[in-house]
């Protein structure tokens, strides 16, 4: 895996984790009562960004190491996951 891959796949962790991490424990501000002039009732009460944003960098800290391990490891390779038996080209 180069640099390049292992930032690659460190980003897309982070997106996936971010967009998980959004949602939970969400007061919108037609729950709290009080609804800001201009905002849906939908919109949060209190985003609490940088608490998610922290916990978005460690879950994908987490799961980026192990999962960088294996592909450095070669513990799986690229011919483990052809489930349909293909020569692989190249």
């Amino acid at each position: 895996m180069t640099i390049f891959n292992g930032v690659v796949l460190y980003a897309m962790l982070w997106f996936l984790s971010l967009f998980v991490v959004l949602p939970l424990r969400l007061t919108t501000q037609g729950e709290a009562g009080h609804v800001v002039d201009g905002t849906p009732e939908s919109a949060p009460a209190n985003p609490q960004m940088r608490r998610r944003l922290a916990i978005a960098t460690i879950v994908s800290i987490v799961l980026w190491v192990p999962i960088a391990g294996i592909i450095i490891s070669g513990v799986v390779a690229i011919e483990d996951l052809d489930f349909l038996r293909r020569a692989m080209e190249g």
